[in-house]
């Protein structure tokens, strides 16, 4: 996975907002979290990383965590819409942004529509997800929660806070792996406390904006699952009728995570909305993805100092390239000492890497390279898709001098002369589940 953007900290009052930029398209887009949120940890996650970088594909993306959550200063309360908008104007001044779209995820869409309403010289477009008007139940607002359910809600959140999530509510089309569940507890973990949790969801159940909602003149977007088992379908379509001129989507669905359960339909919405321009459909192919990098690097650029260790990249890249043309393999992207390929057969790949390491031992060098096959997106001179992230994955499970595997890539080689020794199972970084790696004996 491609480095995450760097953490900075915008002042508001006395209190620091951690948040990140990424992208360079020509508009803004502050993505505005739901109750709570970690602006690293958020890109462990192979879905949410993926749903960001297509949003900062044609724009550029600011994210950042609220006050009591993330790396955000922690607060002894909760700040109030106010303060929040306060929060939110201090980050678009640190990073130079004069008007941005505001994508408001769940609890992020109160705020996200005061501010609208608040301050629209400074908005160019509203989208929401997931979010509601009123969160409560009202004579005039049926659809809402009554008290008795968000009492239980409450009381499940504070005492499965960090060991359990109540998935069959938030994510239900994953709520039955076990893996997700205890990644999902973690990364709860590291973005609040249960207390400051159970605190902003209370708080949440004092807002009602929807007095709002006929004061807002900017573009509006409104997009939701028709399933959704924490904000109700009606409470989108309230937020369409009552905003001028307000877009409504309603995507098939149960998910309320917006990255679980086809995220690529939401950032297909909301890019089309914001550009004029709907995506095209990307290209499907099986592919072999390869990547390789030096072991030791920074100490062995510490000890040649930048211009000789430069001058050894260019020859190591030459080697790799040279190699890469031979056995018919494309150059995807490169990143440090890293190489990213992908092929159309797997066995070609695998001689690839064998020859890439022998080759570059000439050079005083020693790598270690990863290969998986899967189904890849084609988008332009990019290939991307989960079947990259498992790559880099098992990349990082290799030794000095490994070409290590997944069993689909030693599965598909079947009968090409390629030998391997088993490397029992592993566990890779963010991917559900042990998974059975394998290391290149000989590659007649």
């Amino acid at each position: 996975m491609a480095d995450i953007p760097e953490t900075r900290y915008a002042k508001s009052g006395d209190t620091h907002i951690a948040y990140q930029v990424i992208g360079s398209g020509p508009l803004d887009v502050v993505w505005v979290p739901g109750f709570v949120s970690h602006v690293e940890a958020q890109w462990q996650n192979p879905a949410s990383a993926r749903m960001m970088r297509r949003l900062a594909s044609f724009s550029r993306l600011i994210i950042f965590d609220k006050p009591g959550t993330g790396m955000s200063d922690r607060l002894a309360a909760i700040p109030t819409l106010e303060q929040r908008m306060d929060n939110v104007r201090a980050v678009m001044d640190a990073v130079g942004s004069e008007r941005a779209a505001f994508f408001g995820i769940s609890e992020g869409g109160p705020m996200s529509i005061l501010f609208a309403a608040t301050y629209p010289h400074r908005t160019s477009a509203l989208i929401l997800y997931g979010t509601y008007a009123r969160r409560m139940w009202a004579p005039d607002h049926p659809s809402g929660r009554t008290e008795e359910e968000m009492r239980l809600i409450l009381e499940r959140m504070e005492r499965d806070w960090g060991k359990d999530f109540h998935l069959e509510m938030w994510a239900p089309s994953i709520a039955a792996n076990q893996d997700a569940r205890r990644a999902v507890a973690a990364y709860l973990r590291l973005a609040a406390s249960p207390g400051a949790a159970v605190t902003t969801i209370r708080l949440t159940c004092e807002i009602d904006v929807r007095h709002v909602l006929p004061v807002i003149r900017v573009p509006a977007l409104v997009v939701h699952r028709v399933g959704d088992r924490v904000t109700r379908i009606e409470q989108a379509r309230y937020l369409a009728e009552h905003i001028a001129g307000a877009k409504l989507v309603e995507l098939p669905g149960d998910d309320h995570m917006p990255w679980v359960g086809g995220g690529d339909a939401i950032i297909d919405e909301i890019e089309e909305f914001l550009t004029g321009i709907r995506p095209a459909d990307t290209d499907r192919v099986l592919a072999t993805i390869l990547f390789t990098d030096i072991v030791g690097s920074t100490e062995r650029a510490m000890a040649l100092g930048d211009r000789r260790w430069r001058e050894l990249l260019e020859q190591y890249y030459g080697v790799a390239r040279r190699e890469l043309s031979r056995f018919r393999g494309r150059e995807i992207d490169t990143a440090g000492d890293g190489l990213f390929a992908a092929f159309d057969g797997p066995a070609r790949a695998i001689r690839c890497a064998c020859r890439i390491r022998d080759e570059v031992r000439s050079l005083g060098l020693e790598v270690r390279s990863g290969l998986h096959a899967g189904e890849c997106e084609v988008v332009g001179d990019k290939i991307t898709g989960i079947a990259v992230h498992i790559g880099a994955r098992v990349a990082a499970a290799a030794a000095a001098g490994d070409v290590c595997v997944s069993s689909t890539v030693k599965d598909l080689v079947a009968g090409s002369g390629i030998g391997f020794k088993d490397r029992g199972t592993h566990a890779l970084k963010g991917l559900p589940g042990d998974w059975p790696l394998y290391v290149v004996a000989g590659a007649a």
